[in-house]
């Protein structure tokens, strides 16, 4: 059997992965429901990963921010000590991160092989254009989508299906957070 993997992203209801101007993480829009449902989900066993420019994201916004900065939650902590791989032709190990490998080649080849190897679930937070090479290729099992109510159409960045193949949404799961934030679960399948 081979171990599930899921895409889990943040978005905007339009689409887009973060925002430029005075947005701050979250939109601004996190309560504890969102804290506490981030925390568990993280709190499983699993390994996680990331694509390169996602890795640097993280690491450099962890090594800039201060211990009372959005990107010190606490589930952002759990994450960062679980067991990652990460995916990248250019980055060299070792990595200013507790528990990563980086691993060269095709992110599809890549995750292929952990998902025959690994014994725990796979996740990957945000690495757009590495998770939508990996649905088009079928390997993605979950695409969990926190949704934000606020709406970038002028400040938004990093659009989370830019240039995506079609799919078909089975929605598997979904729940309100703090009475404004949407997460949804869905089995893709190619459309």
């Amino acid at each position: 059997m081979t171990a599930p993997y899921t895409f889990d992203v943040f978005s905007s209801l339009d689409g887009y992965g973060a925002a430029s101007a005075d947005w701050t993480g979250y939109w601004g829009k996190q309560g504890p429901e969102l804290l506490d449902r981030r925390l568990a989900l993280y709190g499983e066993g699993q390994r996680m990963v990331f694509g390169a420019n996602t890795y640097r994201a993280f690491a450099q916004m962890l090594a800039t921010s201060t211990e009372d900065s959005d990107v010190r939650d606490p589930w952002v902590t759990r994450m960062r000590n679980l067991p990652t791989t990460v995916v990248s032709r250019t980055l060299e190990g070792p990595l200013d991160w507790p528990d990563a490998t980086v691993v060269s080649g095709d992110a599809v080849d890549v995750v292929a092989r952990l998902k025959e190897e690994s014994d725990v679930p796979l996740r990957s937070h945000g690495s757009l254009s590495m998770n939508r090479a990996l649905m088009a290729a079928g390997l993605v099992d979950r695409l969990q989508v926190t949704l934000f109510p606020v709406i970038t159409g002028r400040t938004g960045l990093d659009p989370v299906f830019r240039g995506a193949a079609d799919f078909d949404l089975e929605l598997i799961e979904a729940r309100t957070l703090d009475g404004h934030i949407q997460e949804l679960i869905y089995r893709p399948r190619l459309h």
